[in-house]
């Protein structure tokens, strides 16, 4: 998912160069997934930057996975009643789901471009998948205290699990922040202080395809509700969680690697290259990726 506008951050984050060579934290991910046996890239991005991304990524990757290209324009499975000129914020992460519908017809991994989540992870979902699963989803998870900016507030999906290790739900909590050696998320209600070992998400998710049916039908829930708000935005977490309310689904949750990190504020941006410069020097990845 690289349609998001990087407001935070001031600029495109999604093709940013952050590693040795002017790596972007994509290409990272992109290595890690064609190394643990995905065969097939689906980039989901804004109509201006899709030749950019075209024109950084294809000769990378052909020959090596099938990959296609999908735009998330604000108009895709939006009705025209719910469409306003005024709009400029994507519609989430939901709907970057849902805008690769037509192009995705079996089981996938779902991530942001602008997260490191190291080969730990993809190792680990890929033999989630390789597995006899049952048609369950997953989710990767990341301990709460290690996946937070010293920057300023980061929004995360807050997740709870069962005793048998799956999800019993997720909460997207839009505005995370270190206060006097606490967790702090800032809602409308009043702060609300947060357990540093809650599992989190950081949008890396294996969905099975059918998946699909029931986020487009909770998206059209969603507009009805919230379409007129021109900052609404229909988060993974709530497809994830009335999923699982309404028994449609099981969510498996996995280890996440030690070596998430990610770039919300500018002000990141020396640490996460440092960060892979130093990933580079422990043998992680080869010093030229392609």
């Amino acid at each position: 998912m690289a349609a998001g506008i990087g407001s935070r951050y001031g600029g495109i984050k999604q093709i940013d160069g952050f590693g040795p060579h002017g790596e972007t934290i994509m290409d990272y991910s992109l290595f890690d997934a064609v190394r643990a046996g995905f065969t097939k890239i689906v980039f989901i991005v804004r109509d201006e930057i899709l030749d950019t991304v075209k024109e950084k990524f294809l000769p990378k990757l052909q020959g090596k996975v099938e990959v296609e290209f999908v735009v998330q324009s604000l108009d895709k499975f939006v009705p025209a009643q719910y469409q306003n000129p005024e709009r400029t914020k994507p519609w989430g992460t939901g709907h970057a789901l849902l805008c690769a519908k037509d192009v995705i017809s079996e089981p996938f991994v779902a991530i942001n471009a602008d997260d490191f989540y190291g080969k730990e992870s993809f190792e680990s979902i890929a033999n989630f998948f390789a597995k006899d699963t049952f048609g369950e989803h997953a989710m990767v998870g990341y301990t709460l205290e290690k996946v937070l900016s010293e920057h300023g507030s980061v929004s995360r999906g807050c997740g709870e699990r069962d005793a048998e290790g799956f999800l019993k739900n997720v909460i997207e909590r839009v505005t995370i922040v270190k206060e006097n050696g606490k967790i702090i998320s800032k809602e409308k209600e009043g702060d609300r202080e947060l357990s540093p070992d809650i599992p989190t998400s950081m949008n890396f998710w294996g969905f099975q395809p059918n998946i699909f049916p029931f986020a487009q039908s909770l998206f059209e829930d969603f507009l009805k509700n919230n379409g007129g708000n021109l900052k609404s935005e229909f988060y993974i977490p709530l497809i994830v969680t009335e999923m699982i309310r309404h028994g449609k689904g099981k969510v498996r949750v996995l280890s996440g690697s030690d070596n998430w990190f990610g770039v919300t504020y500018k002000e990141d941006k020396e640490e996460v290259s440092q960060k892979l410069k130093m990933q580079v020097a422990f043998g992680a990845y080869p010093e030229k990726l392609w």
